[in-house]
Parts: structure tokens; sequence; C-alpha cells
């Protein structure tokens, strides 16, 4: 405590310092090694089982989490708990990620002959690159740290932050290699803020009995009728199933003044032709921004052969928090 009573930030500062030096380190010791690591992982057949005691075990959950939201079916496992069954879930064609910062730890150790009968490569994550573990293991990254932040140089500190970030390494590294894409992150990620940022329109668009559409030749009383129906202000025109054009609430009120006959019309002659489309795969960020930029309130998502699929509206974009 300093001399005000208060925490000293000077230890915080030196914390932060340490820590960030730890991750820096690990920098110039990326070789050859990592890049095989990248590949074993991204070749794998089965699943990554990434283990890991106390401290280690609470990092490895991480990376096995982060391995899964990249599309990369991981799995944390316990070594105390697979000795006593657990490894029941290890298959030939998985590949394990053991982290020990020591390479001696007993519990992790004594899953070696296992994972050895058994046949999964073994990718060992440890400080200590003579160890029993490093040695045992099919590839080893070293992400040994000169201290700890711990004032003791005791509580694992700097290690258990070097050893997550080396774990972020290889999924990032494995999210470009496996050619991860936005789309396949909204796949995976339907909940949360991040999923409906990037969720598609598909999801969110008005289709089948729920999308207003008429066709050329319907008289103006029934195209009112289903878009007050519809309720989105709008409906789609088409002409033998494709998309001919648009009548929106603006278009009736412009027309309502130039012509007090209008019910005596029927589509055609008041939709607007070539109306702005999308594809249904369009992230509804695009959608937000397309709309934003011409000043329409809704868009029509149709195929390239111009048939409509459906039509998302602002008020959709709402829900998903994106305004």
């Amino acid at each position: 405590m300093s001399q005000s009573g208060l925490p000293d930030l000077d230890l915080a500062r030196r914390v932060l310092r340490t820590e960030a030096d730890a991750i820096i380190g690990l920098i110039d010791r990326l070789d050859e090694r990592f890049a095989q690591a990248v590949l074993m992982l991204r070749d794998c057949k089965g699943r990554v089982i990434v283990t890991g005691m106390g401290k280690s075990g609470i990092i490895s959950r991480k990376i096995a989490a982060t391995f899964s939201s990249i599309g990369k079916p991981a799995f944390f496992m316990h070594p105390a708990e697979a000795i006593h069954g657990d490894l029941g879930m290890l298959h030939p064609d998985d590949v394990v990620v053991a982290l020990s910062y020591s390479g001696e730890t007993a519990e992790v150790l004594r899953l070696i002959e296992t994972i050895r009968r058994l046949g999964p490569q073994l990718i060992a994550v440890t400080g200590s690159p003579q160890s029993t573990l490093a040695q045992a293991a099919d590839l080893m990254l070293d992400c040994g740290v000169a201290e700890e932040a711990c004032p003791l140089n005791l509580v694992p500190t700097a290690s258990t932050t070097a050893a997550l970030a080396l774990g972020d390494a290889l999924a990032m590294t494995l999210l470009v290699e496996k050619g991860f894409r936005e789309e396949d992150f909204a796949n995976l990620h339907p909940g949360g803020k991040l999923g409906k940022k990037l969720m598609r329109v598909e999801a969110l668009m008005h289709a089948g009995a729920l999308a207003p559409i008429v066709e050329l030749g319907t008289p103006m009383r029934d195209v009112i009728y289903e878009m007050s129906r519809k309720q989105l202000g709008m409906t789609c025109v088409v002409d033998d199933g494709q998309l001919a054009g648009i009548i929106t609430d603006g278009d009736l009120r412009r027309r309502m003044i130039d012509t007090p006959n209008i019910l005596d019309l029927r589509a055609a002659d008041v939709m607007t032709s070539h109306p702005v489309t999308i594809a249904r795969t369009v992230l509804a960020p695009q959608a937000l921004l397309i709309m934003e930029q011409r000043k329409i309130t809704s868009i029509i998502v149709a195929t390239d052969e111009r048939r409509v699929e459906g039509v998302v509206h602002l008020h959709d974009l709402w829900r998903t928090d994106l305004i």
C-alpha cells in the first residue's frame, strides 16, 4: 500500500508491463514448429482436445472455446477426470494440446501413455523445453517467461497470459489457414451482439406468405389491401414470377395527387421499375448500409434470376441492435 493509504498503482503497472513483456517475448520464438502445429490442427480429422491442470486448465478451456468458435471442434479434458473414464473421448484422429508450464504436472504426464496407445497427436505448450511433456510430444511450443508478474514470483500470471496469447495465435492463424469467413462466423454465433451483427438477411426477411407480392395486372384496390395486410409499407410487383417493380407508400401518395381515380389503375401503372435488391446471403449491416445510402425503408431479397425470396424492413434491423 502506498503512503496515501491507497493500493500501489506502480505495482499494478509493473504487473501489466511484465505480462505484456511475456507476450512480446513469444514473438521471436515463433518458428517452424508453430507453423507445423497450425497445419496439424488444420488437417485434424477428429477433434482438438485441450488439457491442463489448475490455472493451465482454465486457460485450456478458453483455448478450446476459441477453436470451437472458428469451426474447429474442440473440447476441454480435465486431466484428473480423464484417468477416471474421460479418456474415452479420445480418438486416433484427434489432436491433443496439453498445457503445463513446468512440463512435469503429474496429472498431465499420466495421460501420455494412453495418448500414445490410442494414437492422437500431441502438442505440448510448456515453459520447459527439456521437460518430460515436451520430450514426449510430437510438437513443443515454448511459452516460457522471464518471470511471473506476482511480486513473489509464485502465482501463475505472466505464464498463463503467455499461454493464452499463444493459444489465440494458433487459433487466429488457423482461422486464416481454413479460409474462415464472416459468413462462417455468423453461422456459429447466432446469439449475442456479435451474432446479430453478422446475421444474414435470410434470417430477418419476411418470406413466403409474409412477403407482400402482387402481379402486374393486380387492381390498385387489391394492391393497397396487400400493402395494408403485410404492413411493410410496400409491395413487390412480379410478372410471371419475376420481379418487375415495387410500389411503396410514397409512390401511392405521390400518384394520388396527380390521379384522383387511382383505384381504376393497376399495379403496372403505379410501380417503380428496377427496384434495389440484395441476395439472401448479404449480412444485416450491409443491408442497412444500402438502405441508408438509398434512403429506403424496405429492400427486396431476390435471386440472380429476379425471383422474390423476401423483404427486409428497417424495423427488422432495429431488432438486431444495428441502429
